[in-house]
């Protein structure tokens, strides 16, 4: 079963990798032709698409899964399809229109009352985006993968190359005139972001299309109230996990000083992305691991599989940690001079994204019994935590009382998590042998610290024992059959 899960994962992370790897190229790029406060526009408005998308699909990409999984028939696993595909569809044309309709005064509260059409393209990538949901959702169900990472990977070349050719190729053909001289407007700033991502939206949605051939969005009344039962606590679980994400980035823009804020939410939008290796791990074990997880597992199967699925899930996340921490100088080069004075936060960024990889983990026991509600304690326990310790931190510290503001908010949900696991759903998470690979990872990084004087090749290559000794320990105290789960992947249908 594990070898499956690491299979689904890799295939999945194949997608990932390369897409987000691809998106990330605009990281360096932009931080190098932006000001922090210019790229921290970039981090305010896409900081509010995550929190949007929660919302307008209503936890339906969760509750496809588990009733396409229970469905007796094709036609009924098409009928699941249609409802949750024009349920959410609806919601984000009701979405785009009511932005379209009260587009000034919503310019006006955000404070881009002077680019009123940064919020409607963003409303518009917005509504796309949640109208592709469940398409990609099919997908990923019915293991069409090779079909996934095509789509995947082409919305992200046009959205790299349109974005890329806006900032550095428009302005020297608007200086020869001809038929551009018209699109070349300095004053647009980070609008040409926009612009790129909303033509990468709506390819992705005219290359999804073929695959929803013979099926027309249709809603079943009596099937969509069931899934929106099922869905609903996920809806709200999820609307304070987004918050929990991402409304660091609106308590540095309003609760640090006017003249400040948007500088620092740049930077602090820079150095989160630096974390992108575990990002992609998390992003792509989510993909794999959540249908995986809610297929028709017998309880027995899943305490056992889901246990193991966390150890290991740990033990890959805290080597990606110190591959990123004891190589932060290196990882720094992705952001732009202005932007590195941030780093220091790296190691607290991280260490939170691992927490939230473990809440995950920790979250597919209630959606398997079909008692979704506890997401709601548990994201709304780290919402609360994340309002208090932002609102008591930031004043003090800028953004790195964002960064452990973050760190707090996981931690707690974990220990929530943890513990409505124990009186509910008991699953015999080894916690000595996954503590064992936390405080590990957290001498070897130490030792790291103390490399920090020792000329660069010296240090490098310590710090890449370092890296090594944890893996080598990983494997053989586990036994892992590194060639038989090399073989799982390459195989994997």
């Amino acid at each position: 079963m594990l070898r499956k899960l690491a299979g689904q994962t890799a295939i999945y992370g194949i997608s990932s990798i390369v897409a987000r790897l691809l998106n990330y190229l605009l990281t360096p790029y932009l931080t190098r032709i932006m000001s922090p406060a210019e790229y921290g526009v970039i981090t305010d408005m896409y900081a509010l698409i995550p929190f949007a998308l929660v919302v307008l699909t209503f936890g339906m990409e969760t509750g496809y899964f588990r009733f396409a999984g229970r469905a007796a028939s094709p036609e009924e696993k098409k009928r699941v399809f249609s409802t949750t595909w024009a349920a959410v569809s609806y919601a984000a044309l009701a979405f785009l229109a009511l932005i379209l309709l009260f587009l000034k005064p919503i310019a006006s509260t955000t404070g881009y009352a002077n680019h009123p059409s940064y919020i409607w393209m963003v409303g518009s990538i917005i509504a796309l985006d949640v109208i592709t949901a469940i398409p990609f959702a099919r997908l990923r169900e019915e293991g069409r993968a090779g079909q996934f990472v095509l789509i995947r990977v082409a919305s992200v070349v046009v959205n790299v190359a349109l974005c890329i050719f806006c900032y550095a190729a428009l302005p020297h053909l608007t200086a020869s005139g001809g038929p551009f001289a018209s699109l070349w407007n300095p004053n647009f700033g980070a609008g040409y972001v926009f612009v790129a991502n909303l033509a990468a939206s709506f390819v992705t949605l005219l290359l999804l299309l073929p695959s929803c051939r013979g099926v027309l969005p249709r809603i079943d009344r009596k099937l969509l109230w069931t899934i929106l039962v099922y869905s609903f606590p996920l809806l709200l679980s999820g609307i304070a996990g987004t918050a929990n994400e991402f409304i660091d980035r609106q308590m540095i823009k309003y609760l640090m000083p006017a003249d400040e804020a948007m500088g620092a939410l740049g930077i602090y939008g820079a150095v989160v992305k630096i974390g992108v290796v575990l990002m992609l791990f998390t992003q792509m074990y989510r993909l794999a691991a959540e249908p995986f997880f809610l297929m028709g597992f017998d309880k027995k199967d899943f305490v056992r599989t889901n246990a193991e699925a966390l150890k290991y899930f740990v033990i890959v996340s805290v080597a990606i940690f110190l591959l990123i921490a004891l190589f932060a100088d290196l990882f720094a080069l992705i952001v732009g001079a202005d932007f590195r004075e941030g780093i220091f936060i790296l190691p607290i960024v991280l260490l939170a994204n691992i927490l939230s990889g473990v809440v995950l983990n920790l979250s597919f026991w209630y959606k398997q019994a079909d008692v979704t509600r506890y997401a709601i304690y548990v994201t709304g326990f780290g919402l609360i935590l994340t309002i208090l310790f932002n609102i008591l931190l930031i004043p003090w510290q800028g953004y790195a009382g964002a960064a452990w503001a973050r760190l707090l908010c996981n931690a707690g949900m974990v220990g929530m998590s943890y513990y409505l696991n124990r009186k509910y759903y008991p699953t015999p998470y080894d916690l000595p042998r996954i503590g064992s690979y936390f405080l590990l990872g957290a001498i070897l990084y130490g030792l790291g610290l103390c490399t920090a004087q020792l000329p660069v090749l010296p240090r490098y290559l310590l710090d890449t024992c370092f890296i090594a000794l944890f893996m080598l320990y990983a494997v053989r105290r586990e036994r892992i059959d590194v060639r038989g789960l090399l073989r799982s992947i390459l195989h994997h249908k």
